[in-house]
């Protein structure tokens, strides 16, 4: 597998590249799996936490083999620890690899973080520093993955609570710099940038006007909750405005790109998740002329907020 090219100038990962513009899609949780199985739930596509279906058998994999016959899914880690320094673990690349070979995925996402050592799990998804060793250790892990998998995978951006001393580099510079290095798409959490940048007291709409357009290739958003001191990513409310404001943008700044409603506590009916999509559908549309309807129908733009 060849890494090191970097994409021209104008140029962006495309479909070309393995990371096609599959639309608007939602993420699958339990509460509706029971719409699935009896073709209610239609999405343009489905995101899945990989861990949740590396299982020998059950419902939740009937599930996502009816959720595959209906649309593309994508697979979305939460424990590859890229930015840590425990061994990868080659038994979780070959439950990961054995997952997809079965499903075919669209593509392949993980986070940009840490969150083990020793052995021992935070069970958290915890911030790097942002320095060049940083950032060529993650890199040179993220090629092990990739060669692992025989596929170019997406690292996210994930939402902090603290900062590093040592950091040299403002975070779209770090992510940016990994996705170069390792030749891997970045999926851009405008959810997260908000999250941090109120956190943290920088400037949410550079992040997105500075990150890397040319590696972008998928959008998450989801919502938060304000804890008084600090907003916490806990994807339990409706998108707010200022998140939908940095879409707009980084369509502005990107292009099309598929996005992807995020909800994991407090889930909505499925046709509000719906609704959330329609109106990513719509901004991408209204920005870079995209097509405002679905290649499923038309019904579902009756849900659009």
């Amino acid at each position: 597998m060849g890494r090191g090219r970097e994409p021209g100038a104008g140029s962006r990962i495309s479909a070309m590249d393995g990371f096609p513009h599959i639309g608007h899609g939602v993420g699958l949780r339990p509460p509706h799996y029971g719409r699935i199985l009896d073709g209610s739930a239609r999405a343009d596509w489905f995101e899945v936490i990989s861990e949740n279906f590396m299982i020998r058998g059950g419902r939740p994999l009937r599930v996502l083999e009816q959720a595959r016959e209906q649309a593309p899914v994508v697979l979305h880690g939460v424990s590859l620890n890229l930015g840590g320094v425990d061994p990868l673990r080659s038994s979780y690349l070959d439950e990961l690899a054995q997952l997809a070979q079965r499903f075919e995925p669209a593509w392949i996402s993980d986070h940009l973080c840490w969150g083990s050592i020793g052995g021992h799990y935070a069970h958290d998804l915890l911030p790097l520093p942002y320095t060049e060793e940083a950032a060529e250790v993650v890199a040179a892990r993220i090629a092990q993955v990739q060669d692992r998998l025989g596929r170019r995978i997406m690292i996210e951006n994930v939402s902090s609570y603290l900062t590093y001393r040592h950091s040299a580099m403002p975070e779209w510079e770090f992510l940016s710099a990994v996705a170069q290095r390792a030749d891997c798409a970045i999926l851009l959490d405008v959810n997260n940038i908000y999250v941090s940048a109120r956190n943290h007291g920088f400037a949410a709409a550079e992040y997105v006007r500075r990150v890397d357009p040319r590696r972008v290739a998928q959008i998450h958003l989801a919502g938060h909750s304000d804890a008084g001191t600090h907003l916490v990513d806990t994807h339990d409310h409706p998108v707010c405005d200022p998140v939908w404001d940095l879409l707009r943008m980084a369509f502005e700044r990107c292009g099309r790109v598929s996005t992807l409603i995020e909800w994991d506590a407090e889930i909505p009916r499925f046709e509000e998740l719906i609704a959330h999509a329609n109106r990513a559908r719509a901004i991408e549309a209204e920005v870079v002329g995209a097509p405002a309807v679905s290649r499923l129908a038309a019904t579902h733009l009756s849900t659009a907020c």
